[in-house]
């Protein structure tokens, strides 16, 4: 069993500004505490400021003298994602933006405050609203934005506006369905970007299969998850701690050799655990003509166009 995946290198990052959203759990917690580690200022985006600020202390406890912001957003929310751009624009520079919060909907169906299916208003719509607030200082700043997938991409097709809309509902194919989405941008960003000419980029990564039975605590949070023996056992062939599932996410956020358009993951077995390569995506995430619809899609309901 390999739980302790690392980059095989990553360079410091001191002067850098980096934005990570969902940061006060999970994948964006590790992430900021290695971005932090590696030099770089880090914006920690979280829609709970208390969780937010105690996620600050954690990371300044695992490295002494880190540079943590703390950013309050909800991303299913499009009033606090416009609030945050606005907040986030004035930063001077943004030299990355690990969009990495997600939400899993329960069993039954629940929408954001906008309307939306919670899943793909938050994972999808809320990111989309951001990164087309924020593109002008994207730009500006030649910044990375990382767009955070999942494999569950593999079990479905696009029907996007479905997603946002569903007359039928299934958590799971709710969540595969946002995250698709997110790749599908993330992708057609890249191409976008670089027909443009800009010097901005957007590249794709996941984290495998992360769990919190693996993963390490931090003091003032609650990142593990008890496990019995055959648990263990179990998922210890396929599964790794958030901590290592982090690191493709960093790796894609502030590593040298990553070009627009990457996709980064784990290099082992199906993708599930390992250190962070460059992986294949399915076709599915890559339909030109699905991503156009869906940026077109995702205007018409946030009300927010993408400028480049």
């Amino acid at each position: 069993m390999r739980h302790d995946s690392h980059p095989a290198v990553l360079y410091r990052q001191d002067g850098k500004t980096i934005i990570v959203t969902g940061a006060s759990a999970g994948l964006g917690y590790f992430a900021s505490e290695q971005l932090a580690a590696a030099g770089a200022t880090v914006v920690m985006a979280a829609r709970n400021e208390a969780r937010g600020r105690a996620a600050m202390e954690a990371v300044r406890s695992q490295v002494p003298g880190a540079d943590v912001r703390f950013q309050q957003l909800d991303l299913a929310s499009l009033d606090s994602v416009r609030q945050a751009a606005e907040e986030l624009a004035g930063l001077g520079r943004i030299d990355a933006l690990l969009a990495n919060a997600g939400v899993i909907g329960s069993q039954e169906l629940q929408f954001t405050p906008d309307g939306f299916e919670l899943q793909f208003g938050t994972n999808h719509l809320g990111h989309f609203a951001l990164i087309a607030r924020l593109m002008p200082a994207l730009t500006l700043s030649h910044s990375r934005v990382v767009h955070v997938g999942s494999i569950s991409h593999r079990w479905v097709r696009p029907d996007f506006r479905r997603a946002a809309l569903p007359a039928k509902y299934s958590s799971y194919r709710s969540y595969a369905l946002s995250k698709l989405a997110v790749m599908s941008f993330g992708f057609e960003l890249a191409r976008r970007l670089e027909a443009a000419d800009s010097k901005a980029s957007s590249v794709v990564a996941h984290p495998g299969y992360a769990r919190r039975y693996f993963t390490p605590d931090r003091p003032g949070l609650q990142l593990s998850q008890p496990a019995s023996r055959w648990q263990r056992r179990l998922y210890g062939l396929v599964a790794q701690g958030k901590d290592a599932g982090a690191w493709p996410l960093v790796q894609a956020t502030a590593g040298d050799g990553v070009r627009n358009g990457d996709y980064w993951g784990p290099d082992g077995r199906f993708q599930l655990t390992g250190n962070p390569a460059v992986v294949a995506p399915e076709r599915n995430a890559r339909e030109r003509n699905a991503a156009s619809r869906l940026i077109d899609l995702s205007e018409e309901l946030t009300g927010v166009r993408l400028r480049l």
